[in-house]
């Protein structure tokens, strides 16, 4: 049998061939949950193949009176005014049986009622249950009627539900109360103070007695409220100061109440505009506007827009704008926010500079913003040639123009034959003006391309050996270099370097010399090898005996600077003094004095701090401090 809770198979047998099947019920039966039972009844005989077979068995579960009728609510809760007419519905109640057939039958009747006299002014429907007035209400005689209702159904035995409803009767007050508006003062300024009269308002009713007394209230509450004045007079004030920004308008609803039961209301709409008054100054989105500009912009070129917001409305809420210069003469450049104009003024003033918008209001306001202009670079400088620092091979003087020129010049360096592969044979030095990426260069070799036994350093500019120079590379190698900065788009120059390839002791002899190891010169068209040879023999001598002569010169200068009574120096506590080196110069601070020192720009890059020393205080007494040498200045070196 297949798996079921409700039902078992119980097998008995008789023979071999012949077996008792019995369908055995094993868990009560609930025909509104499960109406049918489906199940299979397999068969499997033992032969060598087994076979099988199978049967449905449809169970129907029949109805038996189990459920009684239920109502949705146990308590039904109703109210009717006293002077409800005749056959008026009280209310319809409503059970359900989920049995079926006749057993699903059922009927509403009124059992009792309480008072007894009740059951006479009441009828229900047996089919519908709606419970309906036959008689007259008087909420002075009886205030609550309270009925047994009971639903029987036709089953055997029957079954039967109840409830009970329960009907209040309630008190007629047939008069509502009646407001009116004598005065009304329209449109309130929002700077009206509190106490204010706005409105005179008169409220009646015509009823008696409590159904008369009427109460009054203002909705919502809002800044206005209600005073009494004398009986049946109202006068509608001002609680709360008013903001017309905020709320521009108040639709107030004055509610009349009596205390009759239930009480009647009345109500009257009073509609307060409130008109304006300038007490609100212009503001801009942020106290400071950073502005981002690009150079070489035209004259008159929009660089920001300023948006101020002044809520107050027509002419307090119109607003016009200036380039404000406290305390030097007022505003210039006024605008108001439906246009634009300008003044010319010096192009420094606009570095940071502070905005006006004034209003049009009496008395006026205004607000202020701070405008901070950033001026981004553009690349609208080419990379320009420093000159020499002087002084080392790395050092030479070189001119170098911009690649579009007609004309250039030659720079010439020496390098030895044989010298390694690395050899730093000149070095060409470049400055850009601009900044950032546009003012960031990079050094190429334009000609000759291929095998060159000479490289460029990519950004330090030095032109250093490849490999180690032979013969076989000539008496002299020309080079173009490219200077190239990294703007878009990228600007350059050029330079022409001629290296001379000489024997190791003349080049020894022109780095001896200390000469430069760049000599720039004008190139002369069709001058021969030999001629400028001799040249370059002539100047290695000349700089051969400037450079002894300067070497004795340093000699004598240092033994009278050695041997020389030196002069006091005046020492003592006081501050420090910090001179700092950059590429682009040099400057000294103290707390008394400050001065520019200013070095090439190839100079070193080392930072030097010099302190004043510290000598132990004078001894304490008159007599010292009356003797105290003022503290003492820096000594200049």
């Amino acid at each position: 049998l297949s798996p079921s809770e409700h039902f078992a198979l119980d097998v008995k047998s008789s023979d071999e061939n012949r077996k008792s099947l019995f369908l055995i019920l094993t868990k009560p039966l609930d025909r509104e949950t499960i109406p049918v039972h489906r199940l299979v009844l397999t068969a499997n005989d033992e032969g060598r193949l087994s076979l099988t077979g199978t049967m449905e068995l449809l169970v129907f579960v029949l109805d038996a009176n189990d459920n009684g009728p239920q109502f949705n609510q146990s308590v039904y809760k109703v109210q009717l005014p006293e002077n409800a007419l005749e056959g008026m519905l009280v209310a319809r109640v409503n059970a359900t049986d989920p049995d079926e057939g006749l057993n699903k039958e059922f009927s509403y009747s009124i059992l009792s009622s309480v008072p007894v006299s009740s059951r006479d002014l009441f009828t229900i429907a047996p089919k519908t249950g709606e419970i309906r007035l036959k008689g007259v209400l008087d909420f002075e005689d009886v205030r609550l009627h309270e009925l047994q209702i009971e639903a029987r159904d036709q089953g055997t035995p029957p079954l039967s539900g109840h409830c009970s409803v329960e009907l209040e009767v309630l008190d007629v007050n047939d008069n509502a109360p009646e407001v009116w508006v004598t005065s009304l003062s329209v449109p309130v300024p929002e700077d009206a103070s509190v106490g204010t009269v706005v409105a005179l308002l008169s409220v009646s009713d015509r009823d008696s007695g409590a159904n008369g007394r009427v109460r009054c209230w203002v909705w919502p509450s809002g800044p206005f409220g209600l005073e009494a004045t004398f009986l049946g007079s109202y006068s509608l004030v001002l609680r709360e100061a008013l903001d017309r920004e905020r709320v521009s308008e108040y639709e107030v609803e004055v509610r009349a109440e009596d205390g009759g039961s239930p009480a009647l209301r009345a109500s009257r709409g009073v509609r307060v505009p409130v008109s304006d008054v300038n007490d609100n100054a212009p503001a801009f989105s942020q106290a400071v506007y950073t502005v981002l500009a690009r150079e070489n912009n035209l004259a008159g070129a929009e660089l920001a827009r300023l948006w101020a917001r002044d809520p107050d409305e027509a002419g307090n809420g119109r607003v016009s704008y200036s380039v404000w210069e406290g305390g030097v003469g007022g505003a210039s450049g006024s605008s108001s926010s439906g246009g634009g104009g300008s003044v010319w003024r010096p192009a420094s003033s606009y570095v940071s500079f502070e905005v006006r918008a004034v209003d049009a209001g009496e008395p006026p306001l205004c607000g202020n913003a701070t405008v901070q202009l950033f001026v981004l670079d553009e690349n609208d400088n080419a990379p320009a040639l420093l000159p020499s620092a002087g002084g080392g091979p790395e050092a030479g003087a070189v001119s170098l123009e911009a690649s579009a020129g007609l004309g250039s010049e030659t720079l010439w360096a020496w390098a030895a034959w044989g010298a390694p592969a690395g050899q730093v044979v000149a070095k060409i030095r470049a400055v850009d003006a601009d900044s950032g990426y546009n003012a960031w260069l990079r050094y190429e070799l334009w000609e000759p391309r291929g095998k060159s036994p000479f490289r460029v350093g990519l950004y330090s500019g030095e032109v250093s050996t490849a490999r180690a120079l032979e013969e076989a590379d000539g008496p002299r190698q020309r080079l173009v270099i490219v200077v190239r900065d990294h703007g878009e788009p990228a600007r350059s120059a050029t330079a022409t370097l001629s290296v001379s390839l000489v024997e190791g002791a003349e080049a020894a002899l022109a780095a001896g010399a200390g000469s430069s190891s760049l000599v720039a010169r004008s190139v002369v068209g069709g001058e021969s090898g030999s001629g400028a040879t001799a040249a370059t023999n002539v100047w290695l001598v000349v700089a051969i005996c400037a450079v002894s002569s300067l070497f004795l010169l340093a000699v004598v200068l240092y033994g009278a600077s050695r041997w020389a009574p030196r002069a006091a120096v005046l020492a003592g506590p006081g501050p420090t003094t910090l001179v700092c080196a950059s590429e682009v110069g040099s400057w000294s601070y103290s707390q008394r004095h400050s001065r520019s020192l200013c070095v090439a720009d190839g100079a070193g890059k080392s930072d030097l701090m010099v302190f004043s020393p510290n000598f132990p205080p004078p001894p304490p007494g008159p007599a010292a401090k009356d003797t105290q040498p003022d503290p003492p200045a820096l000594l200049d070196t």
